[in-house]
């Protein structure tokens, strides 16, 4: 219960605590949150977006999840992510000729590798050559952005535009988008992320592979003095933990922009640490804290509009202050002592 109700009621201080700080810029806090509400789910086309939003976000939460359960702190899913949007769109490129259902099978099967390979990297160098994962991810992230930037402007570039992106894939590639959300963009995309979090609690929870995951997070020598290998554990994390960011691709690409263009995701790997803290590394509370940032991030879009002294970038100080009410665990003891007197 303890477990339910923390995130709960850190979301709800991190919001007032949020909302106090409107009233401190000026602006009524009921009437931000009527904003917030209304831009998140006031329509169709809203709660689409809010659900567009989200998809990402639920398969970097599962990807930063993972590697936490290992004892792992990936930071690499940005670059993870981009890579595998970048190798699902070169094969689109490459091969724009394929029909459905191979053609985005076969995508989706490149962004799976491609992630998994740049995860499994810092994996590699953290359990053979003692080299932190933290420092690894941050750089391979800087690597993945420049080789990214030399496939769209070099070697895949779209002659038909002056933007940054990839040339654009055939349409046996494009996966279904759902017709209900007033246009917004959410594709098959969406069920896949919520199947892949049902599948990763299967993995880490009722198998053999996911038990070894969570010992060698929460003790790797006990770990190892009952015969596990503690690096391969840590190699096949991390590399299930860049396949799951590899997945974004999949929404990004064949579900919406049919290309790879520089710059199409809003820090959606480092935000993925946030839903997975809030979450508390477990998929279904993954898939909820998803929501509430896609909630978050389509809600405050309007706020440049409608509000005099609040921007949209509230969304990043809400997020912030979620994240410290979550993470507050002395804040949480001294509550639970005080209920306790």
């Amino acid at each position: 219960m303890r477990k339910i109700l923390q995130p709960i009621l850190a979301v709800v201080l991190g919001l007032t605590l949020g909302l106090g700080v409107t009233w401190i810029a000026g602006e009524s806090p009921w009437h931000v949150l009527r904003i917030l509400g209304r831009g998140a789910f006031g329509s169709s086309y809203d709660f689409g977006m809010t659900l567009f939003y989200a998809t990402p976000l639920i398969f970097t939460g599962l990807s930063v999840a993972v590697a936490f359960h290992a004892g792992l702190f990936n930071i690499g899913a940005e670059g993870q992510l981009t890579l595998g949007a970048l190798a699902a769109a070169a094969v689109g490129a490459l091969w724009p000729g394929l029909p459905a259902p191979l053609a985005p099978v076969l995508a989706g099967v490149a962004a799976i590798v491609a992630g998994t390979c740049w995860g499994a990297i810092p994996g590699w160098l953290r359990a053979r050559r003692g080299s932190h994962e933290v420092i690894n991810t941050i750089m391979l992230n800087f690597v993945a952005a420049g080789l990214a930037s030399y496939v769209a402007l070099y070697l895949l570039k779209n002659p038909d535009s002056q933007n940054p992106e990839t040339r654009p894939m055939g349409a046996g590639y494009l996966i279904h988008q759902f017709g209900f959300f007033g246009g917004a963009p959410v594709s098959a995309a969406l069920p896949l992320a919520v199947g892949t979090a049902f599948l990763i609690w299967m993995l880490l929870w009722k198998t053999a592979l996911g038990f070894e995951i969570r010992a060698v997070g929460q003790s790797e020598s006990a770990a190892r003095v009952a015969g596990i290998d503690t690096g391969k554990i840590r190699i096949l994390a991390m590399a299930i933990a860049g396949g799951l960011a590899g997945l974004v691709g999949i929404g990004e690409v064949l579900g919406n922009a049919g290309k790879f263009r520089l710059g199409f995701s809003p820090d959606y790997g480092f935000l993925g640490i946030a839903v997975a803290l809030l979450g508390r590394n477990q998929p279904l509370g993954v898939v909820a804290a998803a929501l509430l940032f896609g909630a978050l991030h389509k809600g405050t879009a309007d706020l440049d509009m409608e509000t005099e002294h609040v921007t949209r970038e509230l969304s990043l100080v809400l997020q912030a202050l979620i994240i410290l009410s979550v993470s507050a665990e002395g804040l949480w003891s001294w509550m639970k002592k005080r209920g306790q007197t």
